[in-house]
Formats: C-alpha cells, sequence, structure tokens
C-alpha cells in the first residue's frame, strides 16, 4: 500500500505540491485533472488505511497532507506512529554549520502531541538535544505513555536522569523500549514491564550491581536484549537473569579499564536458559560468564584490532568459546582469529553441535589461516562454511604448505557446503578450494561468488573455472556454482 500510494502521489509532485493545489486549485484541475483523480482515489479510503499510509511518513510530513483538502484535514491526529527528530529542523549558521532550531522544534512537538486525539499510539520516537528543560521532554514521554504505546524509542542527549518520567517504568502496554542517553537511568523501587519483549539500552550509566537485577526482574516476557557501549564503571557485577531472553547482543568497547589492575572491570553474569542467540562486539576487559548454553543456537564473536592487552584478551576469548560448545551455528571475524594468535595455549573445546561457521571479513595472514584450520579440528560434525568477503590477496597458501599437513576430520567426512565470497581468483583461493574438492568425500555444492571487480574480467573466469572443473573431485556428485 506504501509504494502504490506514493506513486499516485510523489511521482507527479513536480507539478502539483500542497500550497499550489490549495492556493490554484482551477488552474490545477485545468492542466493536470488527472493527478486530482489520483488524490480522490486516496482519499475515498477508509480512515485506518489512510492512517497506515500516514504512519510509514515523517511526523512533520504527515502534518503536512492537512492542507490537501478538508478530507485530510484531521486525518493525522490519529496517526499511530509518531517520530520528532531534532535533525529534521536545522538552521544553519553563517559558517555552515547546523544548529537545531530549539524554538520551532519544541513548537512543533507541542503542537503535535496537543491535536494528537485519543487514540492509541504504536510507535514513538523521540530525538533530541535535552537542552535544558528536561522536564518539559518527560512530559513528551508521558504523553505517549498515556496513549498506550507500544513501541517506545528514544535517542536523548541529556545529563538529567529526570527526563525520563518514573511513570513509564510501571508500564503494561509497551513491547519495545529503546533508550540510547548518556547518563544514569534511576529506577524507582519497583519495575513492572509485563508485556515488554524487545529492550535495547545504549550509552547508558549503570550506576550499582543490583541496577540489572531489578530492571530484569520487572520484565517477565522479555524475548530480545541489547547492550551497546553502556558503562558500568566502579561495579564488579552485572547480572543479566531471564528465563525468557532468547536474544542477547552486547557492544562493550569500553575504554575505562586497565588491563593491569585486578580490580578494574567487573563480571557481566548471563543466566538465561532458553537463550538461543548470543552476539558480542568488545574487548574483554569486561569478563563474561555464560551459566547455561544448552539451548544456545547462534553465536556472533567479534573483536576490534588487536591492541592493548591483546595477552589478556586473547585468553579471556578462549574462556569465552569454553561456554559457547553447544553452538550450531557460529559467526566470527577475522580480528576474532588475529586476536587468538596471542593466547598462550590455543585449546578451543569440542563443539559438538556446531554444524555451521561464517567468516565476515576477509582471511588474511597464513597465521590466521591456521587458526581457523586448528578451530575446525574441534568442529567434527561441521557442515557448512562461508568466507563472506573471501581472502586477502597477501595471502601465501600454497599445495605444499604446512598447513595442510593435517586435515580436520569435519572437512574429510561431514562438509557439504563452502560458499567463498568475493572470490577474485587469487591463488591461494584456489588452492584452497582445489584441497576441498579433493578431500572433502560428502561435499554437495561449492558456491562461489566473483568480486564485483572481476565480473567483466570473461577471461579470467573462463580460466578459473575450467582449472576447478578438471579436479578429481573426492565427492563425485558434488556441483560447483559460479555466481
Amino acid at each position: 500500500m506504501k509504494c502504490s500510494w506514493s506513486k499516485a502521489v510523489f511521482r507527479k509532485s513536480k507539478r502539483l505540491t500542497m500550497s499550489e493545489y490549495r492556493g490554484h486549485k482551477q488552474h490545477e484541475i485545468e492542466d493536470i485533472g488527472d493527478i486530482i483523480v489520483d488524490l480522490d482515489h486516496i482519499s475515498n479510503l477508509p480512515d485506518y488505511i489512510l492512517h497506515q499510509i500516514l504512519s510509514f511518513m515523517p511526523t512533520k510530513e504527515a502534518v503536512k497532507t492537512s492542507i490537501l483538502s478538508t478530507r485530510w484535514k484531521n486525518l493525522w491526529v490519529s496517526v499511530p506512529n509518531i517520530d520528532f527528530d531534532d535533525e529534521l529542523l536545522m538552521a544553519k549558521l553563517a559558517d555552515g554549520w547546523p544548529r537545531p532550531d530549539v524554538t520551532s522544534f519544541v513548537n512543533f512537538v507541542e503542537r503535535v502531541l496537543r491535536l494528537h486525539d485519543a487514540s492509541n499510539m504504536e510507535k514513538f520516537r523521540l530525538s533530541c538535544c535535552v537542552y535544558r528543560n528536561a522536564f518539559q521532554i518527560s512530559s513528551w514521554i508521558s504523553d505517549a505513555i498515556i496513549h498506550n504505546v507500544q513501541e517506545l524509542d528514544m535517542s536523548l542527549f541529556a545529563k538529567d536522569p529526570s527526563v525520563i518520567p518514573q511513570s513509564m517504568f510501571h508500564n503494561t502496554s509497551l513491547v519495545s523500549l529503546k533508550i540510547r542517553m548518556n547518563c544514569a537511568i534511576q529506577l524507582p523501587s519497583h519495575v513492572s514491564f509485563l508485556c515488554l519483549k524487545t529492550l535495547h539500552l545504549s550509552f547508558v550509566r549503570f550506576m550499582h550491581d543490583d541496577f540489572t537485577e531489578k530492571l530484569f526482574s520487572g520484565c517477565p516476557a522479555l524475548e530480545e536484549l541489547a547492550l551497546s557501549d553502556c558503562r558500568w564503571i566502579n561495579l564488579k557485577n552485572i547480572a543479566i537473569s531471564s528465563s525468557t531472553l532468547k536474544s542477547l547482543s552486547i557492544r562493550d568497547l569500553t575504554h575505562f579499564v586497565v588491563f593491569d589492575d585486578p580490580t578494574s572491570g567487573c563480571k557481566i553474569k548471563i543466566d538465561a536458559a532458553n537463550l538461543t542467540y548470543f552476539e558480542y562486539f568488545g574487548n574483554l576487559l569486561n569478563g563474561i560468564i555464560i551459566n547455561d548454553t544448552l539451548s544456545l543456537d547462534k553465536a556472533f564473536i567479534k573483536f576490534p584490532c588487536p591492541g592493548e592487552g591483546v595477552n589478556e584478551v586473547a585468553c579471556r576469548a578462549i574462556d569465552l568459546f569454553q561456554q559457547l560448545k553447544y553452538v550450531v551455528s557460529l559467526t566470527l571475524s577475522n580480528q576474532t582469529m588475529e586476536t587468538l594468535l596471542f593466547a598462550a595455549c590455543i585449546s578451543f573445546p569440542v563443539f559438538t553441535n556446531l554444524t555451521h561457521i561464517i567468516l565476515t571479513t576477509e582471511i588474511g595472514m597464513n597465521h590466521t589461516f591456521r587458526v581457523l584450520m586448528h578451530l575446525l579440528s574441534f568442529c567434527p560434525v561441521l557442515q557448512s562454511i562461508c568466507f563472506s568477503e573471501g581472502f586477502m590477496c597477501d595471502m601465501h597458501l600454497g599445495e605444499n604448505n604446512s598447513t595442510w599437513s593435517s586435515i580436520p576430520i569435519c572437512i574429510t567426512n561431514c562438509l557439504k557446503t563452502v560458499t567463498l565470497k568475493n572470490f577474485h581468483g587469487y591463488n591461494s583461493e584456489i588452492c584452497f578450494l582445489k584441497r576441498i574438492l579433493k578431500t572433502a568425500c560428502a561435499l554437495e555444492m561449492m558456491d562461489i561468488w566473483w568480486s564485483k571487480t572481476c565480473l567483466r574480467d570473461l577471461k579470467r573466469k573462463i580460466e578459473v573455472r575450467k582449472e576447478l572443473e578438471k579436479i578429481e573431485r573426492k565427492a563425485a556428485a558434488c556441483v560447483i556454482k559460479f555466481s
């Protein structure tokens, strides 16, 4: 519905703007009567459909539709989705730098909320700097809560925790709550989000150890939790406990911990028996302890480029992998492989359920490839491996490379699918594919995706295809597919 309406109105908006429609109506009817027909068709739709159409538009644009005709005058006041963003109301200074037009923004928000009818809201998004009036912005959020909003998304550049009303923490309508703010959140003595399933916290400062315990105990239906660059300075333990939690993402690129200080950093303890997805992106300056991973299906582990304290990070990385030994699908970055190089002893657990491995960045350096092969030797039932970004050009992987002295058993016995994307036809890439074809007896599909830079090099593509197809395959039925 969104697409057809856009074509009907905006495709011809060069010839008919809202102001022109009202100010030069007679002229437009004579000149472009076909557009009036399009608009009339839309105007005859039921209100609930028009509300749905308007909900796909920025609130600022939805309000403007009130000038189209009498039919549209008050439709926007019942729109279920409200989106306020002060970046849309920027005024440029003489030097070219933008600044928010605070007065216009505040007046606009006040007017929209004042005129909005009593119908329930589905989504309320607010992104703004909390200038000098936290109370006023708090009242806007309270207004959304009064309208039984289901999805609340707030990006508040604030220093005053009172910007979030205490009434929000006793709620029966919220299903999704996303908060981005660079200050602490003040929790009341009791928290109750009976229907909340999704919770995202970004840049929030945790003030005491029992913050998360109090918060999550009031979320009996929570299924998805994302913590992004939150600050837990001077804390010792962060407890994430939820029997309903299915997805947990932690981005922890903190720079406030010193490895040499044994009192620095905290332990993030996770107790979620029904967790099926775990994602971690950080430098492991804070410890991760996952108590129960039997139900874990997918994990995505990404470390930044190795830097200060990399030896300690590598040791903690091995500890983290030990806790993921029941995972079914594992996604890793090349930086993760590089980090593991610095571990005193790379002792992986046996991944008894791991059937899929995905590598999200280019594989570079022979050392990191050897770490990968070492990892594969602990994956006895692996069926699929995907190189999402291919190999780097500086890889030197020849037929007689020492890496091939011991082929992991999963490659010879279980591997069914190899996917190599961003393929350039480098010698190392071809050598790797040849080795797989020669040794993988269960291989069913080799899926090769050419790099965009090679798509027009037809000669090279033909040469590579012929070179691979003439290899005597261990699995005679294996299909080599080029895309």
